[in-house]
C-alpha cells in the first residue's frame, strides 16, 4: 500500500464515522487549490498487542522516520510524532495511555477489551483505520470516562484519525489561525476554548486551534450512544531557519488539544 493510499482511507473513515463535520469544513477552506494536510493523530493504550510501537510499524514500512517524544504527566500519555522524507506527507502524532499508571478497575477493563483481539487483525495497515476490534458495553465506557476522557474515547471507537490537520501556511483567504477560528464560529462551528482559542506562539514555532469534536452515533453491546468522536485541527508553523519550518509539537499546547474530545 502507498502512503497516500493509506491516508486516503483514513480520511474516508474519518469522514464517515469520527468527524462527519469534516467534510463541509474542507469544502469551506480549500477554495480552489488541495489543502494540505499537516498531520494526524491516532490514540492507543500502553500494553500488549496494540501499543505505540504496534501502531508506527506500518508506517515505518512506508518510509516514515521517528520525530519527537512528548509526555504528558496529568493525562498519563506518552506520545511520539513520526515523519516522511516527502514533506507533502502529513505527520503521524502516535500517543498511549500508560496503563501501569492508571487504576486496576481501568486496567481491567482495557484488559477485557484487548484479549476479544485476533492477532491476524493487527497484520499491515488496515487496523490503523479499522475502527474497534472489540464488543464493549457502554456502562464500561462510562466507567472508563470517570478516570480518563482518553481510555473511553480509545475503547469506544478504536483505531482512526483523532483528528487531521488543515496547515494554515497553505491556505490563501487567511494568514493566521485567529482568522480560522474567527471564520469557522461565524459558520456555527465552536473552537476548542482550553487554554485559549489559539494554543502556542511564533516564540515556540507553531501555533494550533481545532473544533470541538462532532457527536457521533456509536453502537455498544447493550446498545446505541451519541458520543464524542474526531475533530478537526489547523496548525500554523514557523522557521527555524531560512526556508525551513519547524517540524514538532509543543507539549503544552497538544496537552489542551486533547480536550477537543471532551464531553
Amino acid at each position: 500500500m502507498s502512503v497516500q493510499k493509506l491516508f486516503d482511507l483514513l480520511w474516508h473513515d474519518f469522514n464517515g464515522r469520527l468527524c462527519p463535520s469534516s467534510v463541509t469544513i474542507h469544502e469551506l477552506l480549500k477554495q480552489n487549490k488541495v489543502l494540505i494536510n499537516d498531520h494526524i493523530a491516532l490514540r492507543t493504550f500502553a500494553c500488549s498487542p496494540i501499543d505505540l510501537k504496534v501502531l508506527a510499524k506500518p508506517l515505518l514500512e512506508l518510509g516514515y522516520q521517528a520525530g519527537g517524544e512528548y509526555v504528558f504527566t496529568a493525562k498519563k500519555l506518552l506520545a511520539k510524532h513520526y515523519q516522511h522524507p516527502d514533506p507533502l506527507m502529513p505527520k503521524v502524532f502516535i500517543s498511549e495511555l500508560q496503563l501501569d499508571q492508571c487504576s486496576s478497575e481501568l486496567r481491567t477493563i482495557v484488559a477485557k477489551l484487548v484479549s476479544q483481539i485476533d492477532d491476524g487483525q493487527l497484520e499491515g495497515s488496515d487496523f490503523l483505520h479499522g475502527g474497534r476490534l472489540w464488543n464493549l458495553s457502554f456502562a464500561d465506557y462510562q466507567q472508563l470516562a470517570k478516570e480518563s476522557e482518553y481510555a473511553s474515547w480509545v475503547a469506544a471507537h478504536g483505531f482512526g484519525a483523532n483528528h487531521f490537520t488543515v496547515s494554515v501556511n497553505q491556505l490563501a483567504q487567511f494568514q493566521d489561525v485567529a482568522e480560522v477560528n474567527a471564520f469557522l464560529k461565524q459558520k456555527g462551528f465552536v473552537i476548542n476554548a482550553s487554554g485559549g482559542e489559539v494554543k502556542g506562539t511564533p516564540q515556540v514555532r507553531l501555533e494550533q486551534s481545532s473544533t470541538m469534536a462532532d457527536k457521533v452515533n456509536v453502537a455498544f453491546s447493550d446498545g446505541e450512544h451519541m458520543i464524542p468522536g474526531g475533530f478537526y485541527e489547523f496548525a500554523k508553523r514557523y522557521e527555524v531557519s531560512q526556508g525551513k519550518l519547524y517540524q514538532g509539537f509543543v507539549e503544552a499546547s497538544a496537552d489542551k488539544i486533547f480536550e477537543s474530545t471532551n464531553k
